[in-house]
């Protein structure tokens, strides 16, 4: 395999400066030329060149003006500067290092010291480059493990609840399908992004993930329950939403915990406003709240539970259905039975 050589654009007017700076470095790196500047801006902006050799003094535009834009330019705006000028006030190479160029070169000057200085910004910019690599791969770790962290944490308190955490993977799930259809429809004021997507679904297992906070007797109680019992049961949206906020003030603002916070506190609510905890009515009641009431409930009415058999799918859509405008978004309805038998497959596969 052929090394890389590197790429160098050299933006000068003039033919003779341009004919010194080919006849040494073309032996080691492939030199592209403009000759005014915005012409080096256009072929910066094509090339991505490594490094620009940039003259002060051009036809058009000055050196200045080139080095501004290539730097509020994200596709240009790394790419090492190094001004190559027979100016010599020092007000001119401080401007140049303001605006980001790297370096300053005043002619007359020796080949070997362009090339030396050119090797050493090079070198810098690939250890730049390299550490920016490393702490990406590092944070993208340390965000994986957080949240693994956070989803056994949510299937721990789903299995104290019904003794599996098969509820969180489906309607996880669940929630993906009904957020997959509004991406690519964009339904009626329910629209969501690739992007929010992804977000709802990493962020839906930890919807009650405030069951930790409630006590077994109640979880596990196979009769009915009393109203006070019911009362201290719906407290766990309200510790889910807490306990994801700590996370947050631990972990800092990243957008699955942000949205799992208002999942956790208001997928419990209901469309008529009498759901729990604040009685948030209709669209006041966020959207990715809203698609995760589906999801749960469904999941509920298909599951066991100590107080209950399995119901079928055909009995828990047609409860749904009899809900919408009542409990859940009816344009979400109209979703879940555009995608039912999706549903239905995550309900058998995972069961």
């Amino acid at each position: 395999m052929t090394p890389y050589r590197g790429t160098i654009l050299v933006v000068d007017d003039t033919e003779m400066n341009i004919d010194f700076l080919l006849s040494f470095l073309s032996e080691d790196y492939d030199v592209s030329v403009a000759t005014n500047g915005w012409d080096g801006i256009d072929l910066a902006c094509s090339i991505t060149p490594d490094i620009i050799l940039l003259d002060i003094v051009l036809p058009d535009i000055d050196g200045f003006q080139v080095c501004s834009c290539l730097k509020d330019d994200e596709r240009t705006s790394s790419i090492p500067i190094i001004f190559v000028t027979s100016l010599e006030k020092e007000v001119d190479e401080a401007r140049g290092l303001e605006l980001g160029a790297v370096d300053y070169i005043v002619r007359p000057f020796s080949p070997e010291l362009v090339k030396a200085r050119i090797r050493n910004h090079l070198e810098l910019e690939r250890h730049r480059h390299n550490l920016e690599e490393l702490v990406e791969a590092r944070t993208k770790d340390l965000k994986a493990a957080q949240l693994a962290s956070l989803q056994c944490m949510a299937m721990l308190a789903e299995a104290r609840d019904s003794g599996t955490g098969a509820h969180v993977q489906r309607t996880g799930r669940y929630v993906m399908t009904i957020a997959d259809y509004l991406a690519s429809k964009g339904i009626r004021g329910r629209e969501i992004s690739r992007n929010e997507v992804e977000t709802l679904t990493q962020a839906s297992p930890l919807h009650d993930v405030g069951k930790v906070g409630v006590p077994d007797r109640l979880l596990l109680k196979p009769g009915k329950l009393t109203e006070e019992e019911f009362e201290e049961i719906k407290r766990h949206a309200s510790y889910g939403a807490e306990i994801l906020k700590q996370a947050e003030r631990e972990l800092g603002p990243i957008p699955f915990l942000v949205m799992a916070q208002t999942i956790a506190q208001s997928h419990h609510e209901r469309w008529d406003g009498h759901g729990y905890p604040t009685g948030l009515k209709g669209e006041d009641i966020p959207l990715p709240a809203r698609i995760m009431a589906i999801a749960d409930v469904y999941d509920a009415l298909r599951s066991e539970r100590p107080y209950k058999k399995a119901f079928s799918h055909e009995k828990a859509k047609k409860i749904i259905v009899s809900e919408s405008a009542s409990h859940f978004d009816p344009v979400l309805v109209e979703v879940f039975l555009a995608v039912e038998g999706e549903f239905e497959s995550i309900a058998k596969k995972y069961m």
